[in-house]
């Protein structure tokens, strides 16, 4: 007998949230990944749960109708790191442009079937403060709902309640070969150490590794081919002080987003280029970074220019190729294969996916295998993620609560630390009475409690993982900073 229901290959979106779904059906679950949980394009989005704005063009109305229906459903289950976001959407054409706009937000707020979120509103950009960052030849614009999303903590909290559910994750962990029988055999390495897992399906959930796990680990060549497409994002200092995000659209008629990120910065993004290259280390060309530069200058009355960029990052998609021509037209939509043989055991192959439409992904991909399964019914659409188990709308209760108890923490930090954990802030910062009492300081209100709980709870084994997924302080740590958190995580455990 297998010692596991299910293998999945991949600790990104796609395979933490099959994972968890699966998990919590009563399936017996191993998740491997050779890296950190989200290392990879989950964590290179654009930091949005959104219905796909842009997609209405392409007439992709299944895919724009789904993520739209998951908006709520992710805020009401993950209210700590999905938060309502305000786009504002200023036409840079004439009166045809602005109609045509007008029209596509309509449908936009009809697929909706929207809750908690508010509809599509005209602003007078002239008195309003979305505006004033804006040159002054833009005089209204259209303000429509969407989400943004901590994208790697996603990932890592889908994670840790597959793990609470009984889910096997194993991050470090490269699958070197997997033999196909009645069962999958699976040979496994770990920093070195040679494991061994036997499972009854096998699920490649690779993202943009889904060729290369096929060819050399699996031997069992894609019954479709992907395609990799390339976004690049840049982060600059913040160009605008209030709560908004906005979407233009470039010379090229792309759509261009720009985000308040990590408090202190401006979020922008993404490109779309067909990608060939090593996709371990994917990174933003130079002409990519003007791109975006060049986007947002056409809007914004404060330029920016690529000297002024303090980080620039890259995703690889792996997307299931339709034959389009240009790389922005290829569908985001996912698309799940299934190979099943006879006397095999069985292999189920993701292609696409996006941090919106994951929790609906897990469930498709579990409804493809149901007849060689026996387990529960779909249960994801009303829980919550680890953290997130209070009302969207309570988001400021759950600050105050943090400030009413560790008074040494001000708003921002509160916030932070909300926004974080949630709920199971006390989990992190214990009865703690100041700064002092949570350990050593690594910048910011980064100490080393929080760090060992990253550690002990969310995988976490490197300053990387802390400074860039776990957290964002990587923006501002300094080299010293990085250092003394690398001897913190790898010094002894005293006691």
């Amino acid at each position: 007998m297998a010692e596991f229901d299910l293998a999945i290959i991949g600790g990104g979106i796609n395979g933490t949230a099959i994972a968890r779904d699966a998990a919590g059906r009563g399936m017996r679950v191993l998740l491997v990944e050779q890296g950190d949980l989200a290392a990879g394009t989950s964590s290179a989005s654009s930091k949005i749960v959104h219905g796909g704005l842009r997609y209405l063009r392409q007439r992709a109305f299944r895919l724009v109708r789904e993520a739209l229906g998951e908006r709520e459903v992710l805020l009401r289950m993950a209210p700590h790191i999905v938060r309502p976001l305000r786009f504002m959407l200023p036409p840079i054409g004439g009166l045809g442009e602005a109609a045509m706009l007008r029209a596509g937000l309509f449908i936009y707020d009809r697929l909706a079937g929207r809750d908690i979120l508010p509809a599509t509103r005209t602003i007078d950009l002239t008195h309003h403060p979305v505006g004033q960052p804006l040159k002054r030849n833009f005089r209204y614009g259209f303000e429509y709902s969407d989400c943004s999303v901590d994208d790697a903590r996603f990932v890592v909290l889908n994670a840790l309640d597959a793990k609470e559910h009984g889910a096997d994750i194993r991050t470090r962990t490269r699958c070197m070969r997997a033999d196909r029988h009645d069962e999958w055999e699976l040979v496994l390495n770990s920093r070195g150490r040679r494991q061994t897992a036997t499972a009854r399906l096998l699920i490649n959930a690779a993202g943009p590794w889904i060729a290369s796990v096929a060819d050399t680990v699996l031997r069992v060549p894609l019954a479709s081919p992907a395609r990799l497409v390339k976004g690049s994002h840049i982060v600059v200092r913040r160009i605008f002080d209030h709560d908004r995000a906005y979407t233009f659209e470039a010379a090229d008629g792309r759509v261009v987003f720009a985000l308040p990120f990590a408090q202190d910065f401006t979020l922008i993004g993404t490109t779309d280029e067909d990608f060939i290259g090593d996709v371990n280390s994917p990174a933003p060309r130079g002409e990519e970074i003007l791109y975006l530069c060049n986007a947002v200058n056409r809007y914004f009355r404060q330029t920016v220019s690529p000297d002024e960029v303090v980080w620039a990052f890259a995703g690889v998609r792996s997307l299931h190729d339709d034959g389009s021509k240009k790389p922005e037209d290829v569908t985001r939509d996912y698309t799940i294969v299934l190979d099943e043989r006879f006397r095999e055991a069985p292999l189920l192959t993701i292609y696409g996916g996006k941090i919106t439409t994951a929790r609906r992904l897990a469930e498709a991909a579990l409804a493809r295998v149901a007849h060689f399964f026996q387990f529960g019914p779909p249960w994801t659409a009303t829980s919550h993620l680890p953290g997130g188990d209070f009302a969207p709308d309570e988001f400021a209760v759950q600050v105050t609560r943090a400030r009413n108890r560790w008074e040494f923490l001000d708003d921002a930090q509160a916030r932070r630390f909300a926004a974080a954990y949630g709920t199971r802030l006390d989990r992190v910062l214990g009865d703690a009475r100041n700064f002092d009492g949570l350990g050593p300081r690594f910048g910011g209100d980064l100490t080393g409690a929080e760090v060992r709980y990253l550690m002990q709870q969310e995988w976490a084994q490197t300053a990387e993982d802390v400074m860039w997924r776990r957290t964002k302080f990587g923006l501002l740590a300094s080299p010293q900073d990085v250092a003394a958190l690398s001897q913190f995580m790898t010094a002894p455990v005293v006691g």
